[in-house]
């Protein structure tokens, strides 16, 4: 069985694609199918093991994957990686992380941890890749960020960062237009992903149990879901959208409007799932 993408089997073919954090959740889903659809991946990421993992997966698949083991919050390493790498088509920056905590308990230093995996990596990879990879040519950045509509609690860290990836998104979208390079982001909402299954606060778990009661469309989210915002975003169909935006998160981003409106069970809400290797996080198994 391989990858059931909704897309042209050929779609990046001859392409060169790179995916921050593509050795875990959704940039593992994303290395999937970007590499089903013909595409060259190339896998960074600080964890060799991981990258090594989901490179043979890829192959196993039938088809191609480099890895870089490389920290994206240490500009002379990714600019050593990059020059490595010289030629990209695309790129998807989906490394990143945080830890669940309220403001009042965070301290600075991991406040600037979380600011630094999301907001300056992204910062890093997109600059390097103009200078050495794309800067010529042209391509297609997509950044994977986060639903940071209403605020975050236990993850305002977080929002902060993806809220400044959301501007530098857009700031580098008419920056780089001069290079025919498009920027655009994904923010994803309530996702079933590997992630889940790190969080060990009470208060995240049970959070985590909620969050379709906060959705219009009743369920989480699937890697597959994000992935496929993703492909159309680096695909031709998507010639003229820059500067933008996607919000996959199943309406919860309109949670705004539910003091006005009560939110039942959407009726027969089907998820598209097309990753073969998807594994479902336990706590929503």
């Amino acid at each position: 069985m391989s990858y059931q993408s909704v897309f042209a089997q050929d779609l990046f073919s001859s392409q060169r694609l790179i995916v921050t954090g593509g050795g875990s959740g959704i940039g593992r889903c994303i290395a999937h199918e970007l590499a089903s659809l013909g595409g060259e991946v190339l896998l960074l990421g600080r964890t060799e093991e991981k990258l090594k993992t989901v490179q043979q997966e890829i192959m196993d698949d039938g088809g191609k994957a480099l890895t870089y083991v490389c920290d994206v919050r240490d500009s002379e390493r990714v600019q050593t990686v990059m020059k490595e790498i010289s030629t990209v088509q695309g790129l998807v920056n989906c490394a990143g992380g945080q830890f669940p905590a309220l403001l009042s308990e965070m301290s600075m230093n991991g406040f600037d941890a979380v600011v630094r995996n999301n907001l300056t990596s992204t910062f890093n990879v997109s600059k390097a890749a103009l200078e050495y990879c794309m800067g010529a040519s042209g391509g297609s950045i997509v950044n994977i960020t986060a639903n940071d509509v209403g605020g975050m609690p236990l993850m305002g860290h977080t929002a902060a960062a993806r809220a400044g990836v959301h501007s530098l998104t857009q700031t580098c979208a008419l920056e780089w237009a001069e290079s025919s390079i498009r920027i655009n982001a994904v923010a994803p909402g309530y996702i079933a992903s590997s992630g889940f299954d790190t969080y060990t606060d009470p208060r995240m778990l049970e959070a985590i149990k909620r969050f379709p009661d906060g959705t219009p469309l009743g369920r989480t989210g699937t890697e597959s879901e994000i992935s496929a915002a993703v492909v159309f975003l680096l695909s031709p169909a998507a010639a003229y959208i820059t500067g933008q935006i996607i919000r996959v998160d199943g309406g919860a981003s309109l949670n705004v409007g539910t003091a006005m409106h009560k939110l039942r069970n959407a009726k027969d809400q089907q998820e598209f799932n097309g990753f073969h290797r998807a594994e479902k996080p336990a706590i929503v198994s």
